[in-house]
Formats: structure tokens, C-alpha cells, sequence
């Protein structure tokens, strides 16, 4: 594979890390089968491996996968998803950072983390309070670098800004959802994240699913999480993927290495995550890392999902909290008399 560089961080990693959300029990439980993949993806060129504390008991199937071979790899993990029954296990608190993060370390049998990332925007908690406890794992050797994922652009910026203004360490790194399907993040995520020189590490290319061809109008499907979520049975995204699938036939290659080309093509993402389950699924992924669109082909797939629009969103993805105090959206008596 083709290295490229995670932002300005001075690492390298390949173009497809391993998403290991699916190395659990609710995923693939066979820990040797586990080990055989790890051993696979890491002997085709993949030296990114992404888990993160809310998968269930992927870090600790990581960290057994990874025995022997823990240099190897740019290991990254997430904090902020509720953990357990506690109303405090969860967020961007120092509190909770602290405790994370040796959770994780010892889940993951390391001493250090290569990225550490707030997994969702936590507006409960001011960013410099989550900066600074940040700052103090990457200034003791706990953490290398530290990265968001899911962020809007605005609190990118902000984030930036504020660690500018406090002297801490800064998100080198941001971790949003893009795909064929949903392109909203190439009008402010990308370009910002290019402007303040971040790595960009893509969640779910292959859009829970739908872009494997798996969910087709009309048919049955195996695909368990459909169920689950409502993305999955969006009329508008199905009517999509029944658009690229006859592109991808007519390009010779299979959808789902159409979707990974696609996002890996965009000059503003460093890499796309893979999240197999079985080595015949890793196998197939991994035969994708060769495939190149020609502008030709971009032009068309811009034809049925324009730059910068989307079809429908993802369960899993971010919302901003709605307002739901009404004087935050009304003006007052004294300001409509005054106008």
C-alpha cells in the first residue's frame, strides 16, 4: 500500500484501517478467527487499527490480535460513548478521560495510545476542559496524538482556536461519516479540517452496509442490522444504491470497491475504515486498495449524489442537540416593540 501522512502529525498510515467494531461479541467472538485476520491485514500493508471503548469487548480481542505485533500498528482508540449504568462514565470530562483511558490501555495490553479520540462532541463540557486533560496524556506518554470524531465544522474551529489561546494540544485528527451516499461533509468538515492540516480518518464508507448491494429494493436481505436502523430502510438511499450498483457493473468492479475508491479519492481524507467480520469479507475489502476511478466515472457518480449533498444520514452520526428552551428561538416583547 501507498502510506500517506495523517495530517501534520509526522505518521504515515495506509489508505484502509482496520475499524474493529466488529471484533467483538456482537460481531465476530472467535478470537482465533480474530488473530487470523488481524494477521492478515496487517501482512496486506494496513498499520491502522481503530476500536474504541463503546465496542463491546473489541479492545480487549485487539489487544490479544495484536500480541507480538503491537509496533507494527498506529493504535487508536475513543472515549465518550456512555460506558455502563453511571451518569459520569461518559463524556469529555477530566474525570472521565483519566478513567478511560486506563481502561482502554490495560483493555488493550499497551502503555500507549498512537491516537486518542473523542468519539462524539460532548456540548456538556467545555472543549478546553477536555483539551487540557488531553494535553496532560500526550505530555506523560499515555497518548501520541488526540483527535475528535463526528465533529461539525464550527467545532473543529473552535477547538482549534481554543487550544491556540490555552497553549494544549490540538485534534490533528477528525474521524467523520462519508460515503456515496452522504457527501455532506466535503461542503465544511473536509475543507476545515484541510485548512488546520488534520488527518482525516473515514467511519462507515460502505454506509452501514447498504453499499455492499446487500439491501436492494424489493429483495430480502441477510444483513441483521437492518432492523436496527432507520437509514438502512430509507426509500431515497435504497433508490440510490440501485443507481450505483449498475455503475459499478459497468466499471468492472464490484460496489463496495467502488465506495472505498470513491472516499479514498477525495484529496482531504487520509484514510477509510474497514469494519469486516469474516476473512472472506476482509479479503474482498482489501482487493479494493488498487482501484482508481477515472474522472469520468466521478463525474457520474456526482450525477446521482451531487458534491457536498447527501441521502438521508446515518443513525449513528452526530446531531446538534435541538433547542428546546423557546427563548432561544424568540425574540423578546421588548425587542419585536422596538422594531
Amino acid at each position: 500500500m501507498k502510506y500517506r501522512p495523517l495530517g501534520r502529525t509526522g505518521i504515515h498510515v495506509s489508505p484502509f484501517a482496520l475499524g474493529a467494531m466488529m471484533f467483538s461479541s456482537f460481531g465476530n467472538s472467535d478470537q482465533d478467527d480474530v488473530n487470523r485476520m488481524m494477521g492478515r491485514a496487517l501482512d496486506a500493508g494496513i498499520n491502522l487499527v481503530d476500536t474504541a471503548d463503546a465496542y463491546g469487548d473489541s479492545e480487549e480481542m485487539v489487544g490479544r490480535a495484536l500480541k507480538g505485533r503491537r509496533d507494527e500498528v498506529v493504535l487508536a482508540s475513543k472515549f465518550a460513548r456512555p460506558i455502563g449504568d453511571d451518569v459520569n462514565d461518559r463524556g469529555g470530562s477530566r474525570r472521565w478521560i483519566m478513567t478511560a483511558v486506563e481502561n482502554s490501555l490495560r483493555r488493550l495490553q499497551t502503555d500507549h495510545l498512537d491516537l486518542y479520540q473523542l468519539h462524539r462532541p460532548d456540548p456538556q463540557t467545555d472543549i478546553e476542559e477536555t483539551l487540557s486533560a488531553m494535553t496532560d496524556l500526550v505530555r506523560s506518554g499515555k497518548v501520541r496524538t488526540i483527535g475528535s470524531s463526528d465533529m461539525p465544522a464550527s467545532e473543529i474551529v473552535e477547538a482549534q482556536w481554543t487550544a491556540e489561546r490555552r497553549g494544549l494540544e490540538r485534534f490533528r485528527v477528525e474521524q467523520p461519516h462519508y460515503s456515496l451516499l452522504d457527501r455532506t461533509v466535503e461542503r465544511e468538515v473536509l475543507p476545515v479540517a484541510q485548512r488546520y492540516g488534520m488527518g482525516t480518518v473515514i467511519w462507515s464508507p460502505l454506509a452501514s452496509g447498504m453499499l455492499t448491494g446487500r439491501v436492494r429494493r424489493g429483495q430480502d436481505t441477510d444483513l441483521r442490522r437492518v432492523g436496527l436502523f432507520a437509514a438502512l430502510r430509507d426509500e431515497r438511499r435504497i433508490d440510490a444504491v440501485e443507481r450505483f450498483i449498475p455503475l459499478a457493473e459497468e466499471a468492472g468492479i464490484p460496489l463496495t470497491h467502488l465506495a472505498l475508491a470513491f472516499v479514498i479519492a477525495h484529496p482531504g481524507v487520509t484514510a477509510a475504515l474497514i469494519g469486516p467480520r469474516t476473512m472472506e469479507q476482509l479479503d474482498d475489502l482489501l482487493a479494493a486498495a488498487d482501484v482508481e476511478l477515472s474522472d469520468e466515472l466521478l463525474d457520474r457518480i456526482d450525477e446521482i449524489v451531487p458534491p457536498g449533498t447527501g441521502v438521508g444520514r446515518m443513525d449513528q452520526e452526530y446531531n446538534t442537540p435541538p433547542i428546546v428552551d423557546a427563548s432561544l428561538r424568540r425574540r423578546r416583547p421588548e425587542d419585536r416593540s422596538a422594531a
